[in-house]
């Protein structure tokens, strides 16, 4: 099991009114670039925050509201310093779309490769136009729906035994992080609960971390340099265990990578392989973790949520579900729809400018460092109705507030880069959920609210601890250790 971590500094909570005055504190307003003569564009204004790390534990500490305030202040495209760079903020659906529909090919994904290509080299995310396209096609054969039923038949016996047994866990964040690592390297790796799986989970949660750290130089016991020994550990056992799986059939995602073809034929080396199965790991198991946290918070805040998503898994029975069973599950996708509308899994989408080019009348110049922030969409009160409000039925049909604009809700990212296993997700979160209904009923104390750190990906400060009772009689509790 992941051992229980104390938050970093930067993400211990402080009092809300010092909160206010760290986040309201004004820095000189400055141009990013003068526009050419003539071209009648707007300079893109911001402000390079404190000296040497800028805004950047701002970002991290204060995650939606950091957005938010910058998005009031500068409006949907600013600039900010941060990781020793200045950094274009896109904000809002309209200037977000510019840049993921990218008609010009004036974005590329070389914004990713700024922050994770030491420790995610040439996954599907970070690759660019036609060779993009070329993987993407391929990659499809692994994420058809015959896939999806097989890792589903693969997950469902890992689910139900991993949260049998959860009465001993000491936070649920952390519960539920454990579990989806076991389903992933059962499901991408075919790989059971190991030592050696203990410490191939260990590589991917160093990886995850390292690229937002401050000091981008491996110093030792720091997280750029665990983040590079996780990367050398995952590149050894893909390497040595590739040849097996070339040869061999399987029902987990490795073997389909090692087997699938594009429509003329086209595979992937050995080196596609490696890099695309350590960045796919990564980003199923953490955003899975991320999202069903943040539902069963939102279950834990809201019962009568939580008695609705319950009924709908018990009329089921007791029999593993499958696609179609867990496609009837409208109540926990609603839930599932608004949690990942409040807190995004992945709360920015990075990208670089190749040319110079314009948003939304304002002017880049090419090599400029960009951020796309779903959080400003998803709190967008032109898209939804009282924003900061817990209301699944909006997602319902009849009011579609998600529908408002094409990027109103992206927790899955958008354009050719829209997340390729965003299905597998769903499903997997669903099924999830599930077992915790079936098994349980939880609670958090009425004042309690979860406070995420968004060092890398959002993670709860606490670990989320919870109050389970058994969803019969009887009750169980979650215990620090």
């Amino acid at each position: 099991m992941l051992r229980e971590r104390m938050p970093p500094l930067t993400a211990i909570p402080l009092p809300r009114a010092v909160d206010r005055r760290l986040l309201d504190q004004r820095w000189p307003v400055r141009e990013l670039a003068t526009p050419p003569p003539g071209s009648g564009l707007e300079p893109v204004l911001g402000d390079a925050g404190a000296p040497v790390i800028g805004h950047a534990l701002d970002s991290m500490r204060f995650g939606v509201d950091f957005a938010l305030t910058r998005y009031r202040r500068y409006g949907p495209v600013s600039w900010m310093g941060a990781f020793g760079q200045r950094i274009v903020l896109l904000a809002g659906p309209d200037a977000t779309q510019a840049a993921l529909v990218n008609k010009d090919k004036a974005f590329s994904q070389d914004g990713w490769r700024f922050f994770i290509d030491a420790f995610f080299h040439r996954g599907l995310m970070l690759l660019d136009f036609d060779e993009h396209l070329l993987h993407r096609r391929i990659m499809q054969e692994a994420f058809t729906r015959d896939r999806l039923a097989g890792y589903l038949r693969q997950l469902g016996p890992v689910l139900r035994e991993g949260v049998a047994a959860w009465d001993a866990r000491p936070r649920l964040y952390w519960a539920l992080k454990q579990l989806t690592l076991d389903v992933a390297t059962q499901v991408f790796m075919g790989m059971r609960s190991s030592a050696g799986a203990a410490a191939i989970n260990r590589a991917f949660v160093a990886s995850v971390r390292a690229p937002t750290a401050i000091v981008r130089f491996p110093v030792p016991g720091g997280r750029w340099a665990a983040g590079l020994a996780g990367r050398r550990l995952l590149e050894r056992y893909f390497r040595a265990t590739l040849p097996a799986k070339r040869q061999a059939g399987g029902d987990d995602l490795f073997s389909a990578l090692c087997h699938a073809r594009g429509d003329g034929g086209e595979r992937f080396t050995d080196d596609d392989i490696v890099n695309h199965m350590i960045f796919l790991m990564m980003a199923a198991h953490d955003t899975t973790t991320i999202t069903s946290t943040a539902v069963a918070y939102h279950l834990a805040k809201h019962p009568e949520w939580q008695e609705r998503v319950r009924a709908e898994s018990l009329a089921l029975g007791d029999e593993l579900p499958d696609l179609d069973a867990l496609d009837q599950l409208e109540a926990l996708d609603l839930v599932i729809k608004e949690s990942m509308r409040l807190t995004a899994p992945v709360p920015s989408l990075a990208r670089r400018a190749v040319a110079d080019t314009e948003v939304l009348g304002h002017y880049l110049p090419a090599g400029t460092l960009v951020s796309v922030s779903p959080n400003v969409n998803h709190y967008s009160p032109e898209h939804w109705r009282d924003p900061h409000r817990f209301d699944p039925e909006r997602f319902a049909e009849g009011r579609r507030e998600d529908k408002s604009h094409r990027y109103a809700w992206m927790p899955f990212g958008g354009g050719a880069h829209k997340c390729i296993g965003l299905h597998f997700g769903m499903y997997e979160i669903k099924a999830l959920v599930h077992e915790m209904v079936r098994n349980y009923r939880w609670s958090v104390p009425r004042s309690y609210h979860i406070h995420w750190d968004y060092v890398s990906l959002p993670v709860p400060v606490d670990g989320l601890p919870v109050q389970l009772a058994a969803a019969g009689s009887g009750s169980r509790g979650f215990h620090g250790r």
